[in-house]
């Protein structure tokens, strides 16, 4: 760790789960600095946190809270530059439609609110990869008004999922879940049903399901400086994902892995449209065709961004190199093999299917190259260490009743 004795810049985050405990773990390990964050939940890793100075507002996401809370906190701070990240969907549609409304010492890494609404919406998002020539699932998009008389040019089972997450999060109903999977028309139909009842009224999109089980996603991370270049990718083999229905598809362990094909393309993908700060995507792959196929663009660091971190590239450094510094970066895609997990390595290796992955998952632990983002020395404490145990037990139970069978 490397200490600063008077920073010339802080932290400033925005959410409360792993997300911001990651980022706010790198900005400690590469400045001994410590963030302060604003969340609604009083609970989660960054409670009781000693590398975080915490504070549950419940409104936070709101468009006039977040901005007095941003520019009060940067008047207090005026003798520094605030790194202001949101670590949540709907902070950073906030933070990036809001930039001019900042202090002038808060630095915003994001790029213009019209290019993140046209990334994040799917159905928008999937015009553009059609443009570009990027692989996607086959997909039909279904709106409030299509009804229940229409053909879908592909057959079952259907993943059914919003374009307009923030907006679909905002019109809760019983049993919403992030992704909902349908074995035929008649359960796809069902399901349309009840997002368009809860008064969500964006699109949905329909899709033919990929076969294959957890080991056949991936993750990119990038992160792009202010000029638009792309300095960072790295990439992910996803061996384990979550199975709860909130958490549907949030990864649970991940194995660094090159795949230089597809972190050109989607660099030059990045590149064409000048886009600035962080991008994560999510792939699976297809074997059908032998095509890995993008399913959604976040536009931040990602819930898993400490895998990039643990894997030797610090992504804070790359925030502060180029915005607070100024300093040129050197493009990295990075090639060292790291392990990244969430879950009790019982979990893990009970419940990654192939054996193959396992013998590697092992060799990585006995060489010291395995990271949980939550456990770090630096940041010990009774309280915390209760609740870190408490959240590492609960994924006995979520996996035992989410997904299932073990593969010992």
């Amino acid at each position: 760790m490397k200490q600063i004795e008077n920073p010339d810049f802080i932290p400033l985050l925005f959410a409360s789960d792993i997300n911001v405990y990651s980022v706010a773990r790198a900005f400690h390990e590469q400045y001994g600095i410590r963030s302060k964050a604003f969340g609604k939940a009083a609970s989660g890793p960054c409670a009781e946190s000693r590398i975080i100075d915490y504070t549950c507002e419940g409104d936070a996401d709101k468009q006039e809270v977040l901005l007095q809370l941003v520019n009060d906190f940067a008047r207090s701070h005026s003798d520094r530059k605030v790194l202001l990240l949101g670590c949540g969907d709907a902070y950073v549609r906030q933070i990036s439609a809001n930039k001019g409304s900042f202090y002038q010492n808060v630095i915003a890494p994001y790029a213009d609110i019209d290019l993140i609404s046209r990334l994040t919406h799917k159905e928008k998002f999937y015009a553009l990869c059609r443009e570009k020539g990027l692989d996607f699932p086959e997909t039909f998009v279904h709106k409030p008004d299509t009804g229940y008389a229409y053909d879908l040019p592909f057959g079952g089972p259907f993943i059914i999922k919003p374009s307009n997450g923030v907006l679909y999060w905002n019109h809760p109903f019983p049993e919403q879940n992030k992704v909902f999977k349908a074995a035929t028309r008649d359960e796809t139909d069902a399901i349309l049903a009840r997002i368009y009842a809860s008064g969500y009224a964006d699109s949905v999109i329909i899709q033919n399901f990929i076969p294959g089980d957890d080991t056949f996603m991936r993750v990119l991370t990038n992160y792009s400086d202010r000029n638009g270049r792309v300095r960072l990718s790295c990439m992910g083999h996803v061996l384990l994902e979550e199975h709860t229905p909130h958490g549907a598809g949030n990864h649970a362990v991940i194995l660094t892995e090159r795949d230089e094909t597809l972190e050109t393309r989607f660099k030059g993908f990045l590149e064409d449209l000048h886009y600035t700060g962080f991008s994560n995507f999510d792939f699976k792959y297809d074997r059908r065709d032998g095509a890995c196929k993008v399913f959604e663009l976040n536009a931040r660091q990602g819930r898993s961004n400490y895998y990039v971190t643990g894997a030797g590239e610090n992504i804070a450094r790359y925030l502060v190199e180029d915005l607070v510094y100024g300093r040129d970066l050197q493009p990295k895609s990075v090639t060292a093999r790291s392990l990244w997990m969430v879950v009790p390595k019982s979990v893990a290796f009970g419940y990654v299917a192939p054996p193959a992955y396992k013998a590697e998952m092992r060799r990585l632990i006995r060489e010291g190259r395995c990271v949980n983002p939550l456990i770090y020395q630096g940041d010990g404490g009774f309280g915390r260490g209760i609740r870190l145990r408490k959240n590492l037990l609960g994924h006995f139970y979520k996996f035992r009743k989410y997904y299932g069978k073990r593969h010992e």
